[in-house]
């Protein structure tokens, strides 16, 4: 008998770093980064359970950035060049391994992985969007899409500003996935008032809250946070669930602090001599993560205290906590069910980089989960579009402005380490709207300073940038792109204004900004 509905979903986001005027950068690992560890491995899991004819449902976000990231061609020669430094380095590493035989299991496990990763890339010839779109198109994987760049809602106060983050995050879905999106992951999780307005009027049929978005709703919601609401406007909105998310989340009891998982913050870019390292760094030689990391958590001791990785016992204690999860999912719905007098649904939301960037052996379990569930019949996963077609009638509540930020509001994007940058958002949006209906029937060359015009004031509202300035990480660099991608929308629009356009300047903006290929700036009339 079937006791809940489980939907797991990963919002898949990077913000868009690309400098081609670099050969190499150090924001651009992010990216490199996650494909390695997060996106591939994701897909690998996914490529295994359809091999092993088990069906499963994964929701996933693909935001715009990310998409546009990984179908970039210069992007993507550059991962391969990246991939390529890992292969030589651990072939290097197994032949240490025959004198340092502790790191041998997971030197052959290093091994496997950076292969796995190259065939998949070469697979999809070097475009792992059409791997993402495979799994949809087999109907076991939902895709939904988020603001153009991650820009947060709330804090803009132009409607149509709003409006041109949903037009072209939709625009651009259609582009790489070839139909509309049928959901949104907002940025941040980040809902006011009239949001779900403009994503009926560019028909997207529901999106996600944090749990209190629902819970402090008009009216009070039936059943919590364990089935979606509809608002006023006929959007679905499903909350998240915080006991399934503290299971994975949380610093304390949380399954990533398990003491068999490799240990994120040890890694032999700073570990192994500069003699031998030091090819495999960036030109400047300065010492940062390869990657490549040999001990685990162990507990709470210092790093130089860590014990060795052991693959093996990683992957049990992986297939140990799919089987808790699912035991705890089993047990909640129960209670639920009779509590509530109908099927639960569990919504439990993720940052897909936690599984396997950060959690290493993240994408592991996500592969046993899904393993297990297809092997009982009291949960049953599900996905947003999945569950709307089997329960179509649902209460009417108006949610409450709300986002997954500390807090539960809009203190991790404004607050006083970048309060600063809302004036010049602000003043920016106003005149891109002015100018694009101004100039709506443009063409030419006009018309390419009035895309890029769009491009860059998208790029400077990512909330990215607001929230690296919050926690402290990386700060120089989230203040110049802000402040860079302000100048430039400035400098096109004075261009535009006076008629005197210096297509030089133009060009280099377009080559190094070039995010939605497809842009038509009147996403803003």
């Amino acid at each position: 008998m079937l006791k809940g509905y489980l939907c797991i979903v990963l919002h898949a986001h990077l913000p868009f770093v690309r400098h081609p005027e670099f050969p190499d950068f150090l924001e651009e690992d992010w990216f490199y980064e996650a494909v390695t560890e997060t996106y591939i491995p994701l897909l690998l899991a996914m490529e295994r359970l359809e091999k092993e004819g088990l069906d499963f449902r994964l929701t996933m976000s693909v935001t715009p950035p990310l998409a546009n990231m990984l179908s970039d061609k210069l992007l993507m020669e550059r991962y391969s060049r990246y991939l390529q430094n890992l292969e030589r380095l651990s072939e290097k590493e197994a032949k240490r391994a025959l004198k340092v035989t502790a790191i041998k299991p997971a030197v052959e496990m290093y091994r496997q992985r950076f292969r796995d990763c190259r065939r998949f890339l070469n697979k999809y010839s070097g475009n792992l969007i059409k791997a993402f779109k495979y799994f949809q198109d087999k109907g076991v994987l939902e895709i939904v899409t988020c603001n153009a760049t991650h820009g947060f809602l709330p804090l803009m106060c132009e409607k149509k500003d709003r409006e041109a983050q949903v037009r072209a995050a939709v625009a651009d879905y259609r582009e790489k996935f070839g139909r509309a999106p049928r959901g949104i992951w907002l940025a941040e999780c980040g809902y006011t008032s009239g949001v779900d307005e403009i994503l009926a009027d560019n028909g997207i049929r529901y999106f996600f809250t944090d749990t209190h978005g629902i819970l402090y709703g008009r009216p009070r919601p039936k059943y919590a946070v364990y089935a979606p609401v509809y608002c006023p406007s006929g959007v679905g909105v499903f909350a998240r669930d915080v006991e399934s998310s503290m299971q994975v989340w949380s610093a304390e009891c949380g399954y990533p602090g398990d003491s068999r998982y490799r240990e994120f913050y040890r890694d032999i870019g700073y570990d192994l001599p500069e003699s031998y390292i030091g090819e495999h760094l960036h030109q400047d030689r300065v010492r940062r993560n390869i990657g490549i990391k040999y001990h685990r958590i162990t507990g709470k001791v210092a790093l130089n205290k860590k014990d060795f990785y052991n693959p093996a016992a990683a992957m049990q204690a992986a297939d140990e906590h799919a089987g808790h999860f699912l035991f705890c999912r089993t047990a909640q719905c129960e209670h639920l069910s009779s509590a509530l007098g109908r099927t639960p649904l569990i919504v439990s939301p993720y940052d897909a980089e936690l599984y396997g960037h950060w959690w290493f052996e993240g994408p592991e379990f996500i592969y046993r989960l899904f393993k297990r569930l297809a092997g009982q019949s009291l949960i049953q996963p599900v996905t947003p579009s999945g569950y709307l077609k089997k329960h179509p009638s649902l209460q009417i509540l108006s949610p409450t402005p709300s986002s997954w930020g500390d807090k539960g509001y809009n203190e991790v994007w404004l607050n006083s380490s970048n309060d600063w940058i809302y004036r010049h958002l602000h003043h920016a949006a106003r005149k891109m709207i002015a100018q694009a209906e101004k100039n709506k029937n443009a063409s030419g060359i006009r018309k390419r300073v009035l895309n890029q015009m769009a491009r860059e004031l998208l790029l400077a509202e990512s909330s990215d940038w607001a929230f690296i300035m919050t926690t402290g990480t990386m700060v120089a660099y989230a203040q110049k792109r802000t402040k860079t991608h302000l100048k430039n929308f400035l400098e096109l629009e004075q261009m535009l204004e006076a008629g005197n356009i210096d297509e030089n300047f133009l060009k280099v903006c377009e080559e190094r900004n070039n995010i939605f290929p497809g842009m038509d700036f009147r996403i803003y009339i």
